[in-house]
């Protein structure tokens, strides 16, 4: 028997600080993970705002093809019939196949929140969820704070679940609402709600303030739930939900428990990694299976390891959930290291040229430099390792000017003389600020030879002062990325003068696109530096 998905980004992911969802958003959203094949989608709240009752209306034109949307909502107010009530009414309007209402099971939310009677809580659930089920609805019911709730009253706290069970309830969730239980405790409380009601299906909610949320929620499947809500990446309100990027690997790959239609868990990471850019969030690169750097190796005796056999350091094959290992270049590398990453890059470096690299790595880490998120410098570093090495153009000399003129403000202009194919160029170019114009000088030079670089476009530009108590005199590492449109590099340099170490950035990154991207373009290889597969 399988776990059923229950995804309720939409709805309680959005409560996380910093995201905000339009509603063409949502529906980018409900698409993946109805692509994913989980089981419901909860859209929103449709008595809260007016965007989460125009997702209703919109969502009911797409060709979904697993999921069934859940409308979310409270149980009627106190003293007010179901018929009646504004909430439960926005709850039918929504007109969806399933509606999840949220009631109280602890009594210090009953006599101080809604400030009403046990007994009319109780007739709050019932008569709520016997009205929707009278409709023809699928009922999900999640019972707020439950674990709390038993704590301080555990008869009462059943007595709530009680009502969900005689108002019709299809499920009943089980919430860790504060996010403070303990697995064991799940695992009690679980098993004696299982017990006292056989008949009804369960389901878990946790929240992630105690690091728990994922363990918890294996731990009632363990106890018999057999509905998991969560969201992608975690998001949600505080510390976060429950992981489903970490939920339903766990499940189907460690535990044997299918909750995805089969074939489906090799788009996790995607839709992780997609989710976070809708939310306009950067993926977290250490998530669980999902991150970047989930299967990503950095010691050298990790690395020599793992090119005798890849499971001495791996748990999984990244591939399950379409992750991929990656090898990272630093100063804690050994020879192992710079030979993967050679070979991800194609290129065919002896023994001796890698140790040459490795050397050179580690003698710029000590200076400021790190290779870790700048790869394509590593790539550059070992094509210059070659025998054959011709660099594309060498630097005579270059002049930076920044002034303040009258009228124009400030206004920087570089001037750079290289020898490109045995010609000597002499060009100049004014910038906005000293990079840029030694970015424009640089191109001018060298588009005569090599057209494809205004293609490149510098995308991102981050300065990090390493050693602050030199003051104005610290080293400055800065980190450049570019892209030719389809596909994205990074380079690094690092120097006392911010200007050089720019400059430093800006020359790998430049030949890194001239050599390695636009080469490669054809060919339909994988460049691991741009972390794109290259069509060919």
């Amino acid at each position: 028997m399988g776990v059923a998905i229950y995804d309720t980004t939409l709805r309680d992911g959005t409560q996380r600080e910093g995201i905000s969802l339009s509603l063409a958003d949502k529906l980018r959203v409900t698409e993946l993970l109805d692509g994913l094949g989980v089981a419901y989608i909860e859209g929103g709240w449709p008595g809260s705002n007016p965007k989460d009752a125009a997702y209703f209306d919109a969502v009911r034109d797409l060709p979904l093809q697993h999921a069934r949307i859940a409308a979310f909502g409270s149980t009627c107010r106190k003293e007010a019939d179901p018929e009646t009530d504004a909430n439960i009414r926005a709850l039918v309007d929504a007109q969806t196949p399933v509606v999840t209402v949220v009631g109280k099971t602890s009594m210090l939310h009953v006599l101080e929140i809604l400030q009403t009677t046990p007994e009319e809580n109780l007739r709050m659930i019932r008569e709520s969820l016997a009205y929707l089920k009278s409709l023809g609805k699928e009922v999900i019911y999640d019972a707020e704070h439950f674990f709390d709730g038993l704590k301080l009253d555990l008869e009462y706290g059943m007595d709530t679940i009680r009502a969900a069970v005689e108002g019709g309830a299809d499920c009943v969730t089980l919430c860790d609402t504060n996010g403070g239980t303990m697995p064991w405790e799940v695992d009690r409380f679980f098993r004696m709600v299982r017990e006292a009601f056989p008949e009804i299906a369960l389901g878990i909610h946790t929240h992630n303030d105690s690091e728990l949320a994922v363990a918890n929620s294996l731990a009632a499947v363990q106890a018999g739930a057999v509905q998991v809500q969560g969201t992608i990446n975690g998001y949600g309100e505080r510390c976060g939900n429950a992981n489903l990027c970490s939920i339903i690997p766990d499940l189907e790959l460690k535990m044997g428990i299918p909750c995805l239609p089969e074939g489906s868990l090799r788009h996790l990471a995607h839709v992780s990694r997609t989710v976070a850019e809708i939310a306009n969030l950067a993926p977290d690169n250490h998530l669980a299976y999902v991150g970047k750097s989930a299967f990503a190796h950095k010691g050298g005796i990790h690395v020599a390891a793992i090119r005798r056999n890849v499971d001495s350091y791996q748990h999984i094959s990244p591939e399950l959930v379409g992750n991929e290992m990656r090898v990272l270049v630093s100063d804690l590398s050994g020879q192992g290291n710079v030979l993967s990453k050679a070979e991800e890059f194609g290129l065919d470096v002896s023994r001796d040229e890698a140790i040459k690299v490795l050397d050179e790595i580690k003698r710029l880490e000590n200076q400021g430099y790190v290779f870790e998120g700048a790869e394509a410098s590593v790539a550059i570093r070992l094509h210059r390792a070659r025998l054959d090495y011709q660099p594309l153009f060498r630097l005579i000399d270059s002049t930076v000017i920044v002034e303040d003129r009258l009228g124009r403000g400030a206004v920087s202009e570089a001037m750079v003389k290289i020898e490109v194919d045995g010609q000597v160029m002499h060009t100049a170019a004014e910038g906005n600020g000293p990079v840029n114009a030694l970015d424009l000088a640089l191109r001018k030079a060298l588009v005569l030879h090599h057209p494809d670089i205004t293609l490149f476009q510098l995308v991102d530009y981050k300065v990090r002062i390493l050693d602050g108590k030199n003051g104005t005199a610290a080293t400055t590492r800065v980190l450049i990325d570019m892209t030719d449109g389809e596909r994205r590099w990074s380079c690094v340099g690092a120097s006392g003068n911010i200007i050089h170490a720019s400059w430093l950035a800006l020359v790998d990154s430049l030949e890194y696109g001239l050599r390695v991207v636009r080469v490669q373009a054809g060919d339909g290889i994988r460049d691991a530096a741009t972390e794109d597969v290259v069509p060919g």
